[in-house]
Order: C-alpha cells, then sequence, then structure tokens
C-alpha cells in the first residue's frame, strides 16, 4: 500500500501571539522526523498552505506568515497545494493527486488540531483513505468558548478522541514510524 504524509498549514503565522497558548511544541521537531524518514524513503510528501482572500489575516499571500515555517520547508520538487477553507480536500486536486499515485494510506501532520487537521482528517476517513493522525505532530492553541476557557491541552486531546478510530487511527510519532519499519511492503 502506498503512503502518503501530509503536512498541513505550517505557517509563520502560527508564533504570532493572538493565537494564544499552545500545547505540544515539539509538533514540528516530529513532523521533521517523519519528513526526513518519508524523504528517505523516495515516499509522496505533500504541504497544504493556508492561503486567505483577507489582506489583514497572517495567512494572505502577501503577508511573511504565510510562508511554511523553514523546519519543514518543502524541496522545489515536492508538491504544495493551496487551500482557502479548512479541509485539504476542498477546492484543491488532492483526491485526484492521491488516486492518480494509488495512494491508499494518508499520514496526516500539522497546525492546528480542533481545525484543518480535524477537518481533513474526517474527510480523509470518509473518502476510504486508510488514515493516520500524529498526535504528537499537531498542536492546538487555547479556545475560548462563549467566555469558557478551554487550555490548549484539553482541546488538543478532545480532537483526538473525537477522530480515533472513527475517520483515523491516532498514533504518535514512535507509534507510527514504529509500525511503517514492521510494514515490508514500504
Amino acid at each position: 500500500m502506498k503512503k502518503a504524509l501530509l503536512i498541513i498549514d505550517v505557517q509563520e503565522t502560527f508564533h504570532h501571539p493572538k493565537w494564544g497558548k499552545r500545547n505540544n511544541p515539539d509538533a514540528e521537531e516530529n513532523m521533521k522526523l517523519l519528513l526526513n524518514e518519508w524523504r528517505h524513503r523516495d515516499s509522496e510528501v505533500i504541504f497544504i498552505k493556508h492561503l486567505s482572500k483577507d489582506p489583514q489575516s497572517g495567512f494572505h499571500p502577501d503577508h511573511e506568515g504565510s510562508c511554511i515555517k523553514e523546519i519543514v520547508k518543502p524541496l522545489e520538487a515536492e508538491t504544495v497545494m493551496t487551500k482557502e477553507v479548512n479541509s485539504a480536500f476542498i477546492g484543491t486536486s488532492l483526491k485526484k493527486h492521491l488516486d492518480d499515485r494509488g495512494i491508499t494510506e494518508v499520514v496526516i501532520t500539522g497546525l492546528t488540531t480542533p481545525h484543518c487537521i480535524s477537518t481533513t482528517t474526517r474527510m480523509s476517513g470518509n473518502l476510504g483513505y486508510q488514515t493516520y493522525l500524529v498526535s504528537d505532530a499537531t498542536a492546538a492553541f487555547d479556545m475560548d468558548y462563549k467566555g469558557r476557557y478551554i487550555d490548549s491541552e484539553t482541546v488538543h486531546t478532545m480532537s483526538l478522541a473525537a477522530l480515533d478510530n472513527e475517520f483515523a487511527t491516532v498514533l504518535t510519532t514512535e507509534e507510527l514510524l514504529e509500525r511503517l519499519f514492521k510494514d515490508t511492503r514500504w
């Protein structure tokens, strides 16, 4: 079975203080470990970049915050797709790209867990891909829901819990790599 690694919305704008406190400060390091493994195996890596039409947004293409973080910067030959909504499958050629290459397994990493990661994971599972979500290669920020504070770790954990065994298999980086090393077909 062919596997693709998705690195979703790992963009500079998430360094802005407006986002608040974030959990999982090592998420990008774990993404980098996975990225290095995929590159070593010459396997499919797809970068998804969120772009906003709002010129005030840090995701606007004219804003330096829209750039992919250096730690996981794509190589020139690697695929980069842009999206304007939470799902990497809406308004992009992601499904066609995966299907054209015979990819049946999708590994999801990126930012942020309750938003684009959750939405893309749900769609990936619903579209029939064997989907893996890497819990320590994604992160969440604190949230305010109608005046109620929810800390980033709770947001992250609840997001993962809602996805695990329903839309995806949630694993740590170590668990995923161990599973992949055991797969002799890869």
